[in-house]
């Protein structure tokens, strides 16, 4: 196959691309230049054609439509104008479409068990030009209904939930991996039995390429594992991996609030029971499952994302996670009060 991607340097395109080559397929990417542009250099890569441009750029779109595909894959629509213009150009250039959006598109993430069939969330605002919390979700939404008009019998929508792993520039899993293999005494937020979902991305990578050589259309969750995991069992996978001696410290949602700690950013991956979103790490995942997802180890994913991690420059990691001099002052103010 010749398959297209939309995007390709970074994270979720550059394991696509892997998972394209692992199988014997050709590869083009098209992407701006700005993230990683020597990822895929020709005398190493001779299957990979990487095409510079902008895709709201009408006729650079065009130049990469023009090729003609068996498959694209779309890593980085996040706007409906963007969406339309590539699926418009590729009408005709490709039979299948196939679209990352994300869990974010559900309406209603209060409970447990969202399917593919829930709610999606809507908008006022369709035109917004700013991606926020708000605006995320439905405009992945209004990205997703631009493929299915112009590709009613190939679009194939991928609704991931935290995608993790190697290469993730968010720091949302690595943060935990690189803390707790650092040892000492680690904040951990709220309950051990809290439930969490992630996805490794290698394993949506080679999910996705496995269904573009099927020809499956349709939407799916992806989410993992395929057992119910915590946060607990996350933090314990981390400190076997990496055989740290870190002290596992529970702090309770209600200390972490009131001290304004940041729900996802300072301390990644945690929903607080308060915040109305705890079904986004219980998402019903057993359609992508009957459909061949396979996923992989958690310990896999661990050791993995942690060797990564300590390969690579650490200046611009840890923008947004907790500061380690404010771990410590958050860990005493918590033993005081709990005396």
């Amino acid at each position: 196959m010749h398959i297209g991607i939309i995007g390709g340097t970074i994270f979720v395109g550059r394991h696509l691309v892997d998972a394209a080559l692992e199988r014997k397929h050709t590869v083009t990417i098209f992407h701006r230049g700005k993230h990683n542009p020597d990822s895929f250099p020709k005398d190493k890569y001779p299957e990979v054609e990487t095409l510079l441009g902008d895709r709201e750029n009408e006729a650079e779109i065009h130049t990469f439509a023009e090729r003609g595909f068996d498959a694209v894959v779309d890593t980085c629509g996040y706007f409906p104008r963007q969406v339309r213009l590539s699926a418009e150009k590729l009408v005709g250039k490709t039979p299948f479409y196939c679209f990352i959006s994300s869990v974010s598109a559900y309406a209603d993430l209060s409970q447990p068990g969202v399917t593919e069939d829930s709610p999606l969330a809507t908008t006022d605002t369709p035109d917004a030009d700013q991606i926020t919390a708000e605006t995320y979700g439905p405009l992945k939404v209004l990205c997703e209904q631009e493929v299915q008009q112009a590709f009613p019998e190939g679009a194939l929508i991928l609704r991931p939930g935290y995608i993790v792993g190697p290469l993730d520039p968010t720091d949302r899993f690595t943060y935990w991996v690189h803390r707790i293999a650092h040892g000492g005494e680690v904040l951990c937020p709220g309950d051990p039995e809290t439930n969490m979902q992630v996805i490794d991305c290698r394993d949506l990578a080679e999910w996705t390429v496995r269904l573009l050589e099927r020809k499956v259309a349709g939407v799916f969750n992806v989410v993992g594992p395929d057992y119910p995991l915590t946060f607990g069992e996350f933090f314990e996978t981390c400190q076997s991996v990496s055989s740290s001696n870190a002290i596992l410290t529970w702090v309770s949602e209600e200390f972490l609030e009131q001290h304004e700690v940041k729900a996802g950013l300072e301390l990644p991956l945690w929903i607080p029971q308060s915040s109305g979103y705890i079904g986004i790490d219980r998402v019903d995942y057993r359609k992508a499952a009957s459909h061949g997802l396979t996923i992989r180890p958690l310990s896999e994913t661990v050791r993995d994302t942690l060797e990564w991690d300590m390969s690579r420059p650490q200046e611009n990691a840890w923008r947004n996670t907790l500061k380690p001099e404010r771990e410590q002052e958050l860990l005493a103010a918590w033993h005081l009060a709990k005396r």
